[in-house]
């Protein structure tokens, strides 16, 4: 079938902007803030740990949620405002999926899918919905009835019928984050084509920091009601603005160094860091997947080198327990990631070089945010390390 499914854009209309927004439940102010925009046919992401107040943007942008304070439009129209403006989620044409699919369990899947469609003529409806449910690979199911489905082919069919309306706009929040790993990759990959062939301008809301990457087209990272940083997988992966964004995409080393002569000596090796001021302390993050770590011919017990404390395979990868030994003499224990099968017996002795572009140094001044987030880090680090080794 080829029908267009894409939803009627105004040429050079922004899909969703909220400014300024501000909300509190009670005395907590749980967003604080926040500028944000949606392109017509972008995928962002708002990405977090729980609390920060994604789930909250997502429910003002639907007007499930009163607006407090600030400006919200769609393709241009305001749908929330000053003064009490505040357009029904039923008007203002936009898609929301949630966890629970939420399918009307008296009806067939086709049925569920065209239940929007009602202002269409009847052929026209089916058309639609088989079309979508093409699309998603759940045509042959769709004389159904949500009982006789599993959770994934549910998600797949709550997925069709939030389209079939081709709403200026999709709230997705945490959809997939109910499925099994393996399940779960294969629905978002094919979530992902279905969105991009339609045309939708898209908000998704996760806490998995590889569920960003992998759909979105631009991600905005909050923390504590306050978006830190916004843009590509690749910006804030690669250039990221604060410590709390290295530390959410997964388990970083921690050290600390003084600033000689524009560079960091470290136990891993010699950091630039010309953009500090000399003397000052730096803190530098190193991603595993940034040490290469070669086996050296020593004997074991000279632990004058860098040696192995521990090596467990992950499947994918190996995990390598280090004891780093820097030239002044100081130690750490660190981490490093390696692909394959890679399993050194425990003290063998290693050298370690770095890879620059998956270290990053920040002013010690920063480490202060460890305090009072340090609690959020510390559960991505957990969620990232057990990730990776599924």
């Amino acid at each position: 079938m080829h029908q267009n499914l894409k939803p009627p854009f105004a040429s050079g209309a922004t899909a969703l902007s909220m400014q300024g927004i501000h909300h509190a439940f009670g005395r907590r102010e749980v967003v604080k803030g926040v500028d944000l925009e949606v392109l017509p046919g972008e995928v962002v992401c708002l990405l977090g740990p729980s609390g920060c107040g994604k789930t909250t943007l997502l429910r003002i942008a639907a007007g499930l949620e009163t607006l407090q304070q600030g400006r919200v439009t769609l393709e241009g129209r305001e749908v929330a405002g000053a003064g009490g403006r505040q357009v029904p989620p039923e008007k203002r044409s936009v898609g929301l999926a949630f966890q629970d699919s939420a399918l009307f369990p008296h009806l067939s899947v086709l049925e569920n899918v065209t239940f929007g469609l009602k202002h269409l003529p009847a052929a026209e409806r089916r058309r639609r919905a088989l079309g979508l449910l093409e699309q998603l690979g759940m045509a042959a199911h769709a004389e159904s009835y949500p009982h006789m489905l599993s959770g994934g082919q549910q998600q797949r069919v709550a997925l069709a019928r939030a389209l079939a309306p081709a709403p200026q706009l999709m709230l997705l929040d945490e959809p997939f984050s109910s499925l099994d790993a393996r399940l779960r990759d294969q629905i978002r990959d094919d979530t992902l084509h279905v969105l991009k062939k339609v045309g939708a301008a898209t908000l998704l809301v996760t806490h998995d920091p590889e569920e960003a990457m992998f759909m979105a087209d631009r991600i905005a990272l909050m923390r504590d009601g306050h978006i830190i940083q916004v843009g590509t997988p690749r910006e804030l992966y690669c250039n990221p603005s604060d410590p709390f964004v290295v530390t959410f995409f997964g388990e970083v080393n921690e050290l600390t160094g003084v600033v000689r002569d524009g560079l960091v000596h470290t136990p891993v090796g010699v950091i630039e860091a010309g953009w500090l001021a000399e003397g000052s302390t730096a803190r530098v993050l190193v991603r595993p997947e940034a040490l290469q770590v070669e086996a050296l011919d020593a004997p074991a017990e000279a632990h004058s080198h860098s040696h192995i404390v521990m090596a467990k395979l992950l499947g994918r990868s190996s995990l390598l327990h280090i004891c780093a030994h820097g030239d002044e003499g100081d130690e750490a224990h660190i981490h490093a990631r390696v692909p394959g099968v890679f399993l050194p017996a425990e003290g063998q002795p290693v050298t370690l070089r770095l890879d620059p572009s998956q270290v990053f140094v920040f002013p010690s001044a920063a480490a202060g945010a460890r305090t009072a987030h340090g609690q959020a880090e510390q559960d991505h680090r957990d969620y990232a390390y057990g990730h990776d080794g599924q």
